[in-house]
């Protein structure tokens, strides 16, 4: 199965390099050289990544000049979901684990909404949930209680305020 794994959002110099947005756990791992993404229906072979200045800089095998990836800017990055083999610890889950499922309070079981995006904030994840209105819901022992893959569920108890 694919998963997105980041947005191309523009070009670095002239040689090819792409700028590219990261919608991934794992992202050294997952841009690591040598590793195959798709854009737009097209393979492309990491040949180096790095960052700069919050993006994730990218140069493919076989390309040597802007002309050959122009035409794939505002494209989705995507890879075969177990492209990277990272053993997960107890309560670690993959992005594409999580976005999509339905988020509910505790003491209701009432649907909030559905988790859209995840940020990384450096402590911890944030949880875009899109519902009647957009919740960010910190993935933090406190708030998140149960994970549900199977059911395709999250049980939160939220912090005071949270919700307002």
């Amino acid at each position: 199965m694919k998963i997105n794994i980041g947005r191309l959002v523009n070009f670095h110099g002239v040689r090819g390099e792409v700028k590219v947005i990261s919608d991934s756990d794992f992202t050294e791992e997952r841009f690591a050289p040598g590793n195959k993404v798709e854009i737009k229906g097209e393979s492309f072979v990491i040949d180096s990544y790095r960052t700069h200045k919050n993006f994730h800089l990218l140069k493919f095998r076989g390309v040597t000049n802007l002309n050959q990836v122009e035409h794939l800017k505002g494209s989705d990055l995507a890879q075969e979901d177990d492209a990277v083999s990272i053993e997960l610890e107890k309560n670690e889950f993959h992005y594409h684990e999580i976005i999509g499922l339905e988020v509910k309070l505790e003491e209701s079981l009432e649907t909030i909404g559905k988790v859209k995006e995840i940020f990384q904030t450096g402590a911890n994840d944030v949880w875009v949930v899109e519902g009647d209105k957009e919740y960010m819901i910190p993935y933090i022992e406190e708030v998140v209680k149960e994970i549900d893959l199977e059911s395709g569920q999250i049980i939160i108890s939220p912090l005071e305020g949270l919700l307002e």
